[in-house]
């Protein structure tokens, strides 16, 4: 595991200290370590799964298309 030196403003390392009180966390390494893994998830957006349901929405033919107040399930 690699180490890095980090400076923060006194915001965010008094957030972090913060949620390491009210017990989200064990300590602060534990903190840091999980709030940049779910910062560079964010910008991982783009899957497969979400390509194809964009995918999937063009190649519907106007024959398959319904119109949910059509539904029956819905009286």
């Amino acid at each position: 595991m690699s180490k890095i030196k980090v400076s923060l403003p006194d915001q965010v390392d008094s957030d972090i200290q913060r949620l390491v009180e009210q017990g989200e966390f064990l300590n602060r390494d534990q903190a840091v370590e999980d709030l940049l893994k779910r910062g560079i998830s964010a910008y991982n957006t783009t899957t497969e799964e979400t390509e194809t349901l964009d995918e999937e929405i063009f190649d519907q033919t106007a024959s398959e298309q319904q119109d949910p107040a059509m539904q029956d399930d819905f009286l």
